[in-house]
Parts: structure tokens; C-alpha cells; sequence
């Protein structure tokens, strides 16, 4: 199955959203790293679900504590 390309409207609207969340996140004194933005960047480009976002992130969470406890 080959994934459908974001049209030009589809990929404005998403890259208002991005850009209004992490204004967002500025503002609550929690700005995202630039690998974070890049990850959300890429969920978009290449068309995550929902789902498949929630498990990488929870993955990349699990990993990190993981990192965390044998330091």
C-alpha cells in the first residue's frame, strides 16, 4: 500500500497545529528539544496513526527509564 502525499492545504493546516503546540509548550515553560519537534515532524510527514505515535513514544519513555535506572 502506497501512502497517500499531504496535499498543500493538508500540509499547512498540519504544520499550523505543529507549530501552535509548541508555542504552547513555550509558554507553559516546557518547550520541546529539537529531536522532540523533529519526532512529531515525522509523524506527520509519514502519516503515523494515532496508535503507532502513542507506542513510539511510549517506547522511547520505557527506553529512557530504562537508561535512567542503570545509571
Amino acid at each position: 500500500m502506497q501512502k497517500k502525499k499531504l496535499g498543500h492545504p493538508v500540509a499547512a493546516s498540519v504544520r499550523e497545529r505543529l507549530a501552535e503546540a509548541l508555542h504552547l509548550q513555550a509558554m507553559e515553560a516546557n518547550p520541546l528539544r529539537s529531536d522532540e519537534v523533529a519526532m512529531f515532524e515525522m509523524f506527520e510527514r509519514e502519516e503515523w496513526s494515532p496508535a503507532d505515535r502513542r507506542a513510539y513514544i511510549a517506547r522511547r519513555l520505557k527506553d529512557r527509564k530504562g537508561l535512567v535506572a542503570a545509571e
